[in-house]
C-alpha cells in the first residue's frame, strides 16, 4: 500500500520534472548548456570562490569541472584570480560577459514562464506556486546529512 506522503513525494516530483523539461525547451537555439548555466548561477548566487567548492557546489567531478571551467573562461564568461588573503589559491569568478549571458539565459525562460502561467493559472493557482516557491528553493539547496549518505 503506498502511503498518502509517497503520493504527494511522486506527484510533487513528477511535476518538477516536466516543468524542468518544459523550461529547459524553451531555451533559445545556440545557447549555452545547462551545465554552463548551472555554474554562473552558482557563482552569481554565491559569488567567487575555489574550484574545489565550486565543485562540490554543483557536484562535479574535478575533471568535468575544469572542462567546464576552461571552455566558460576561454568564453569570457568566467575568470580565475588569485584570492586576496591566500594568493596560493585560485577563485573562479563571473566576468561582466559572463553575468550578461546568465541574466539573458533566464529572462527568455522566465518570458515564457509568465505568459503560461497568465493563460493557465487561476489567480489563486499563480498564488499557490508563489508561496511554493520558498520552500522548494529550501529543498534544492538542501544539505544531505551524513546519516543519510
Amino acid at each position: 500500500m503506498v502511503k498518502n506522503a509517497d503520493k504527494d513525494a511522486v506527484s510533487l516530483l513528477l511535476a518538477v520534472l516536466a516543468l524542468g523539461r518544459r523550461l529547459r525547451s524553451e531555451r533559445p537555439e545556440g545557447a549555452l548548456t545547462l551545465s554552463a548555466i548551472s555554474l554562473l548561477g552558482t557563482l552569481g548566487r554565491l559569488g567567487p570562490m575555489p574550484a574545489v567548492r565550486l565543485a562540490t557546489e554543483e557536484r562535479l567531478q574535478p575533471q568535468s569541472l575544469t572542462r567546464l571551467v576552461g571552455s566558460l573562461e576561454r568564453d569570457g564568461l568566467i575568470e580565475r584570480r588569485r584570492n586576496a588573503e591566500d594568493r596560493r589559491v585560485l577563485v573562479i569568478a563571473l566576468t561582466q560577459a559572463g553575468k550578461a549571458a546568465l541574466a539573458e539565459d533566464l529572462r527568455t525562460r522566465q518570458k515564457w514562464l509568465q505568459k503560461a502561467m497568465a493563460a493557465v493559472l487561476t489567480k489563486q493557482e499563480r498564488a499557490g506556486l508563489m508561496a511554493a516557491a520558498p520552500a522548494m528553493l529550501k529543498l534544492a539547496f538542501r544539505e544531505q546529512d551524513a546519516a543519510e549518505r
